[in-house]
């Protein structure tokens, strides 16, 4: 009977502190509006807050800005990237919402999922050349083959057995009746009317385990002051103390099943942190694609305007022979025309560059061009693209295994199948029928004064003295357990045909399998992006070299033109025809540059390096600050 007691009161104590130590260590950290040592009481019953969203950009911009202009690096824009791009920003709430997720987890409720959307980046402004550059492929942060950056939906739905409710409850209430009935026999009652009034107080806490379990402490008290003159107590106190135990014995019975939803949300912090990894990786590569292309839309810019320079050169030179009469009228007419085409040329490089500048603003501040300062700021990009001598790419099999060891988006693949096959355990539980044993031990206590109204007939009561007294009286004998009541048993339901729970498992095995086939086929793609992105780069390398010699060509062309046309052995013709030729082949070639470097960028991002290639820390990204100082503003 000691051990007993024992027992029940450290059941008791456990079940108590449960609610305020044992859950409350693993719950996520938020930022609240109040004071938290004021309110230790209620804080669990207030609504949390956040800290409103960062509407400013970082220092940075204003550092690199001198006299108008926005002098930019190529680590400089992936720094305000990082630190003010709204994509990014928007990704950086998906791990605190997981971590709050797993704390729904962790108190018994359903779930609701991690997203994995990715935002793609921005497009350049627009095409230089047929198959030149201008698109910004790096919207494709792992690519599209792979479908890295278009990953949508939640991670998990729960199926299965109930998950217990893993947060204890307390109930408590009070009720404060009076009632008249009138009696059709007054044989039971003693009297024709009787009225009854009655205070009843109920508490109770229930806890439920994963092991299946579920525990309940209750106490009961009733009080009840009646005018029947049978009463022997009259008013008296009715106490009672029970102690339940239920046990999942078949469905939804052991921890493996009942801590899925826990075990599922633990992996769905890692796609949390997997899709911020991915979202940076997909902005930082637009952000390499945009500041080359910025190169690349300078560099025309700078040949335009070389062209406007020889046709113009041309034009005066001309106008000179025709009022020396060495010339004809009509060349002038020509070389004038020549002009005006090469000055449209340079107008649309000119606006496709101001365009292009709009693009990168936008994408490396808060509020875009909103600003004024940014806004009316030119952008002087101070890294050039450079082809190095040589071409140092591993073999293709190896840049595989890389890629399949760095890829976030298959790593999210496999958390995802390895999710799938944590729920089908509770869909396979379901499958069992349901048995549950119970057991419950209650003590019960009563008390009262002898009543007062005279007995019927008058004949003299008797009260046993252990029932006189208060409510004291009725609680030591609940403490005393002088009138105990046990009682176990089972609980069975067999559902005949259980075809919900067939479903539910095939379907979960059958995602399972499809989830399996979409893994082979993300490596598969993977292995022909890889492969397409290492003959891309040798392409673009020949084609970069082709250019550059075609470009040599042109200038010596032109050259050997003019020197003729001097010695007036050419026409004015073969001059303006040697003048757009070379004005092309500048054009080809810093088309054939741009494509390089997304080229080069594309294979970075393919093999799963670009962080590392560009120097880019993970943890500065989730914080939105990066340590190193802007670059020195030439």
């Amino acid at each position: 009977m000691k051990t007993l007691r024992e027992s029940l009161a450290v059941l008791c104590l456990a079940l108590t502190l449960t609610t305020s130590v044992g859950f409350a260590q693993k719950a996520p950290v938020f930022t609240t509006s109040f004071d938290k040592n004021t309110y230790w009481l209620t804080k669990n019953y207030r609504p949390r807050d956040f800290d409103p969203v960062r509407q400013g950009n970082s220092n940075r911009l204003e550092q690199l800005l001198r006299a108008g202009k926005l002098y930019l690096s190529l680590q400089d824009a992936i720094a305000l990237t990082l630190e003010n791009n709204i994509d990014i920003e928007i990704q950086r709430y998906g791990p605190e919402l997981a971590m709050i997720d797993y704390a729904r987890a962790e108190a018994g409720g359903q779930i609701r999922g991690v997203t994995t959307n990715v935002t793609q980046g921005a497009n350049s402004a627009v095409n230089l050349l047929t198959g030149g550059f201008g698109t910004a492929n790096g919207g494709q942060a792992a690519g599209g083959g792979a479908n890295s950056g278009s990953n949508t939906g939640t991670v998990f739905t729960v199926t299965g057995s109930a998950i217990p409710n893993l947060d204890p409850i307390w109930s408590t209430s009070f009720f404060k009746n009076k009632s008249s009935n009138p009696q059709t026999n007054s044989f039971v009652t003693g009297i024709s009317a009787l009225v009854v009034n009655s205070d009843q107080f109920n508490t109770s806490i229930q806890k439920q385990f994963l092991t299946g379990t579920t525990a309940t402490v209750a106490y009961g008290s009733t009080k009840i002051e009646s005018n029947s003159p049978n009463n022997d107590l009259n008013p008296f106190t009715r106490n009672n103390v029970q102690v339940s135990l239920s046990q999942r014995l078949l469905q939804g019975f052991g921890r493996a099943i009942n801590n899925r939803n826990i075990r599922v949300a633990k992996n769905n912090l890692k796609v949390s942190d997997l899709t911020f990894k991915l979202q940076v990786i997909t902005t930082v590569s637009s952000t390499i694609n945009l500041y080359w292309d910025l190169v690349s839309f300078n560099q025309d810019v700078a040949v335009k305007q070389k062209a406007v320079d020889l046709a113009q050169k041309l034009y005066e030179d001309n106008k000179k022979q025709v009022e020396i009469g060495t010339l004809a009228p009509i060349e002038i007419v020509r070389a004038e025309a020549e002009v005006a085409r090469t000055q449209q040329d340079l107008t649309v490089s000119q606006t496709q560059l101001l365009q292009q500048e709009a693009i990168i603003k936008n994408a490396l501040s808060r509020n875009g061009i909103a600003s004024p300062a940014v806004a009316d700021a030119r952008i002087v990009p101070t890294d050039q693209i450079r082809v190095p001598a040589t071409e140092e790419v591993s073999q293709v099999k190896d840049l595989i295994e890389e890629a399949i060891s760095k890829r976030p988006e298959l790593e999210q693949t496999k958390i995802n199948i390895s999710n799938t096959k944590i729920g089908i355990a509770g869909s396979k539980s379901a499958l069992l029928p349901s048995l549950d044993a119970t057991a419950s031990f209650t003590n019960n206590g009563l008390a009262g004064a002898v009543n007062s109204l005279v007995a019927p007939g008058g004949r003299p009561r008797f009260v046993d003295p252990f029932f006189e007294g208060n409510y004291g009286t009725a609680l030591a004998q609940l403490l005393r357990r002088n009138f105990p009541d046990y009682a176990v048993g089972f609980n069975l339901n067999i559902p005949i045909r259980n075809r919900a729970a067939q479903a539910d498992y095939a379907n979960d095995l059958l995602r399972l399998r499809q989830q399996e086939l979409q893994e082979v086929r993300q490596v598969n793609s993977i292995r022909l992006e890889l492969t397409n992105a290492v003959i891309g780069l040798q392409q673009a390398r020949a084609r970069h070299e082709s250019a550059v010699k075609s470009r040599r060509l042109q200038e010596q062309t032109l050259e050997a033109e003019q020197k003729k046309y001097a010695l007036g052995s050419s026409t004015i013709f073969l001059v303006i025809q040697g003048q757009r030729d070379l004005a092309t082949a500048q054009g080809v070639e810093v088309t054939a540059l741009a494509n390089y470097s997304r080229a080069r960028n594309t294979l970075d991002v393919s093999t799963g390096r670009l962080l590392e290639v560009n120097s880019v820390d993970i943890e500065e990204a989730s914080k939105g600050v990066v340590a190193k100082a802007p670059s020195q503003i030439p």
